[in-house]
């Protein structure tokens, strides 16, 4: 069969910012009727690149051809008119607005141009949905009221509806159930029936083997292979990502485990119109150890921990630290008690955007370098300077905006924050989410620093692999419940998936633990 055609080139692309060589001389075909793997670590160079696609970032040097005739884009609405679509890796949402609202923004369905067709866009929007086999999500509810995950599709949705010819895809299954993920891949097997040229950006390199038709490898803002997919396999990618061996997850010797310093008894989140989005859940966590926490969308993972740090003035529950009950009702007294929470949406809730790396660092800690009325400037960027350190996020300098760094490294950013206020338990709500298979490594080897160092950690994941190799236990949730505890060393990936099952109970289960005293 004959190869697609080239839709798209890039040759001598280089894009500098102060300080930064984004990209360096890169030259990069893109294949249509194909998926276009791109891969690379962390700041390598991949988002980059693509916002050059879709008009959203002008090359400084270098040239860049669709369908053989040269273009330069102005900004993204002229790539979307030449056919070109994105979704982003950071979602851009009017929360406030609601789902057909936000699919047209900017290319309203109206009637002879007088005034917007409500009803057509609403159509449209249901068409869109039930292709992405979500038509139970109603056009007019407000984009604010969808978990992440809907959010995601949403996102997905908008681009469809431009029936682009390039469809660019920045890590799109980050926040999406394994279920999801299915339904995205056969949307992506329709579009590549239907000639689309796509680019799929993710760091699951298992689904970069599976889906993907040919792969382009960026190291440094450098292209370091570029391939037709065929025989390609883990090796070869990390090989060329990282320039050396996997860097896997850590392992680690089992250390003993000390008294418990975390838990939640009978924990309720009322549910609007009935029902619990939290039901009756307990869980604890001794010093030194991890609790995995699995589960789908919408099983109320992170609904416990937003109850725990005081965001659901309905929830009920007992929370305990150390033995002793906490009272306090909000979010500042919980971080005093000793909790921190890295938020899944670092972007929304782990970050403020126009201030500098150093000052979201240190944001929670801010007492730590305050003497009366003045601030300790000196010893404030040592301490951000150490977790720049530890964690290895890779900056210009400390005063840029955290903006400026790529989704792994904010990731890692909001990861300092949390462990600057030393917490005894600390909340982990998808630490992977967006992060590459280095900066994975170094993130989970510094969990296990710190759970040795007597800390106790809690995370929510939908990664079976991370959840299996870095949980010392596993409790796995549905429908709002804890249907199954396991001990993470004994127990298979089908059992997991088995108790996260909506309409399991725990008694469905085989080889559960009781959970720990």
């Amino acid at each position: 069969m004959d190869a697609p055609d080239v839709g798209l080139t890039i040759r001598g692309g280089t894009k500098l910012y102060p300080g930064t060589v984004a990209l360096n001389n890169v030259d990069f075909d893109l294949h249509m009727g194909a998926v276009n793997v791109l891969v690379g670590e962390n700041g390598a160079g991949k988002s980059t690149m693509m916002k050059i696609v879709a008009g959203v970032e002008p090359l400084t040097e270098g040239r860049m051809e669709l369908f053989g005739k040269p273009v330069d884009f102005r900004d993204k609405n002229e790539a979307a008119r030449n056919g070109i679509g994105i979704v982003f890796q950071e979602l851009n949402l009017f929360p406030n607005m609601s789902v057909a609202e936000n699919i047209f923004v900017g290319r309203e369905i109206t009637r002879h141009g007088v005034d917007i067709d409500l009803d057509a866009q609403r159509a449209a929007t249901r068409k869109v949905l039930e292709r992405l086999e979500h038509g139970g999500i109603d056009p007019d509810t407000p984009v604010g009221d969808l978990r992440i995950g809907q959010q995601q599709i949403i996102e997905i949705a908008k681009s469809l509806i431009e029936d682009a010819r390039i469809l660019i895809l920045d890590e799109p299954t980050s926040a999406l159930s394994a279920a999801e993920v299915e339904i995205l891949f056969r949307v992506i097997k329709d579009l590549k029936a239907d000639g689309v040229g796509i680019v799929y950006i993710s760091h699951r390199l298992e689904e970069l083997v599976r889906i993907g038709d040919y792969i382009t490898v960026l190291r440094d803002g450098a292209v370091t292979g570029a391939r037709s997919m065929e025989g390609v396999d883990l090796g070869w990618i990390v090989q060329n990502m990282i320039g050396g061996a996997s860097k896997d997850f850590p392992k680690t010797d089992v250390l003993e485990f000390g008294p418990e310093v975390f838990r939640v008894e009978d924990l309720v989140l009322p549910r609007m119109g009935g029902g619990f989005t939290v039901d009756h859940v307990s869980l604890s966590v001794r010093s030194g150890e991890i609790l995995g926490v699995y589960g789908l969308m919408g099983a109320g993972r992170s609904e416990i921990f937003e109850c725990v740090m005081a965001q659901h003035p309905l929830a009920k529950g007992r929370i305990f630290v150390e033995g002793k009950e906490i009272r306090e009702k909000t979010v500042a007294g919980r971080i005093a008690r000793g909790i921190a929470l890295i938020p899944e949406n670092r972007k929304r809730d782990g970050l403020v955007e126009i201030l500098s790396i150093r000052e979201n660092i240190t944001l929670s800690s801010l007492k730590d370098f305050t003497k009366i009325f003045h601030m300790n400037l000196a010893a404030e960027i040592q301490a951000a300077k150490d977790f720049v350190k530890e964690l290895s996020i890779k900056i210009a300098s400390l005063e840029n905006p955290v903006s400026s760094l790529s989704g792994g490294n904010q990731q890692k950013v909001v990861v300092s924050k949390a462990l600057m206020t030393r917490p005894k338990v600390l909340l982990m709500d998808e630490p992977s989410r967006g992060i590459d298979i280095g900066a994975k490594a170094e993130m989970f080897r510094t969990m296990r620093k710190l759970t040795a160092d007597g800390l106790g950690i809690v995370f929510v994941t939908s990664d079976l692999d991370e959840v299996r190799a870095l949980s010392d236990r596993i409790a796995v949730m549905a429908d709002g419940r804890i249907t199954a505890e396991f001990d993470a060393s004994d127990v298979t990936s089908e059992q997991i998936v088995a108790a996260s099952t909506p309409g399991k109970t725990t008694e469905d289960q085989s080889n559960v633990k009781e959970p720990a005293a």
